[in-house]
């Protein structure tokens, strides 16, 4: 049969008051008032039905039958404690999983993964890039990157950058002709992606974007090269062609762009073991992405 125990802060009081002999140093020790100690001890002293306490001068001396459960007490907090520790340790000695959008990390993380596992904030780290959306409590997974409007049920989210849309095409399809207004596209071969069709460009120029012809592609990465193989122009979104444009593999046939209504957020549960970490890799990537801003700026112009 289970026996019912008195309240976790009650024993600590007793604990503490016959550890030192006082009700104001244990109330010290607990960061609490005196008179809360002394309550604690009188509820304890009545759920028990025996006295604990007997005042000698200044010092409050436990009963002997109070002397050895504060002993066990004592023994027992000692356990939780270690507990504690150890699931503590646990947390700093187990890699950080991040679960990664697909897209982040094969554009935008690569040129700066070096800088990553220099950081602290890179040490004893797990990637995974999944194109589903990981499950925080059963996938085992401590953090994520995800793309979107930032607002997902049961987790916090930190924006890291939102992107713009623009047009993008290779090096020779851009010299093979005069780029000087967005109407000049309704002549090009463009190339069209699934989820981001090109009249999210045409409307913000009041122009009535042509159909679709040819093939769409479902995947960023194909339609970037197919754009780099010379292929047509492709819209682009900003945080996937940083490396290909610094390169010369991609260019802009002129500087106009729009923006997105999404970007990249990093997310993690409120609840998790492994905060600290978490907090130093997103201030990590929040520099990282602060630091990227001014050249896409200057590229978005």
């Amino acid at each position: 049969m289970s026996i019912r125990l008195p309240p976790f802060f009650a024993l600590r009081a007793l604990e503490a008051a016959a550890r030192h002999r006082s009700y104001s140093r244990a109330a010290e020790e607990l960061s609490v008032t005196h008179g809360a100690v002394s309550q604690q001890i009188r509820r304890l002293e009545e759920e028990l039905g025996a006295r604990l306490f007997e005042r000698r001068g200044n010092a409050m001396i436990p009963t002997a039958e109070a002397e050895r459960l504060a002993r066990e007490v004592g023994r027992g907090l000692g356990v939780l404690q270690n507990a504690v520790a150890e699931f503590a340790a646990a947390a700093e000695r187990d890699p950080l999983v991040v679960s990664l959008d697909p897209q982040f990390a094969n554009r935008w993380l690569p040129p700066r993964l070096p800088r990553l596992l220099e950081h602290p904030a890179g040490k004893n780290i797990e990637l995974r890039v999944e194109e589903r959306r990981a499950n925080f409590v059963t996938d085992g997974v401590d953090v994520g990157v995800r793309y979107g409007a930032g607002r997902w049920d049961d987790v916090e989210a930190t924006h890291l950058f939102t992107e713009t849309l623009l047009p993008v095409c290779s090096p020779a399809m851009a010299a093979a002709r005069t780029w000087c207004c967005p109407e000049d596209l309704l002549n090009a071969t463009l190339l069209h992606h699934r989820h981001r069709p090109w009249s999210l460009w045409f409307s913000q120029f009041g122009i009535e974007p042509p159909p679709a012809q040819g093939v769409v592609f479902e995947d960023s990465v194909m339609l970037l090269e197919a754009a780099a193989q010379g292929v047509g122009v492709a819209l682009a979104r900003s945080g996937l062609i940083e490396q290909d444009l610094r390169t010369g593999r991609l260019v802009r046939p002129f500087e106009l762009s729009v923006p997105s209504e999404l970007g990249f957020f990093i997310v993690w549960r409120p609840d998790s073991r492994k905060l600290t970490r978490i907090h130093a890799l997103r201030e990590w990537l929040l520099a990282e992405a602060a630091a990227a801003q001014p050249q896409q700026e200057l590229e978005g112009a």
